[in-house]
């Protein structure tokens, strides 16, 4: 802080009532230069409208096919066990081929990763396959 001394050709004794405004000054311009660089980049970002919660109930057809993931990132084709991700693009190529095409829906487990689950999307993708939905337990009513 700084210190006001009274004039030289006054009294030792010289009060001085005016405040140093400078320190106060200092640290509103350094609040005020963060202000502006931190409010740009919390702001900047893609506006985009969300989806609404809705809970879509849908019918299975017989000739949809259920890809589930277990929590360990098993990949099984109805009930069967699946060796890797290429079995499962082999399986997925021969039914893309089919009029009309049928949709796939995977089940993975809430316990799970979501790196098995994203190489399903991907086998999917790969085969050719349209439509992918996931299943999804419905909340509870309480």
């Amino acid at each position: 802080m700084a210190m006001n001394i009274p004039a030289s050709g006054g009294s030792e004794e010289q009060v001085v009532a005016a405040i140093n405004t400078t320190p106060l000054v200092d640290v509103m311009l350094v609040l005020l230069i963060i202000f502006l660089i931190t409010i740009p980049v919390v702001n900047t970002s893609v506006p985009v409208d969300l989806p609404k919660k809705r809970n879509e109930v849908r019918e299975s057809k017989p000739q949809d096919i259920v890809i589930s993931v277990d929590d360990k990132g098993g990949i099984y084709w109805f009930d069967a066990k699946l060796g890797s991700t290429q079995a499962l693009v082999d399986r997925l190529k021969k039914v893309s081929v089919q009029n009309p095409q049928p949709e796939v829906h995977i089940r993975g487990d809430a316990r799970g990763d979501y790196a098995p689950v994203g190489r399903v999307v991907l086998a999917c993708q790969r085969a050719g396959i349209a439509k992918v939905g996931f299943i999804t337990e419905p909340p509870s009513k309480a």
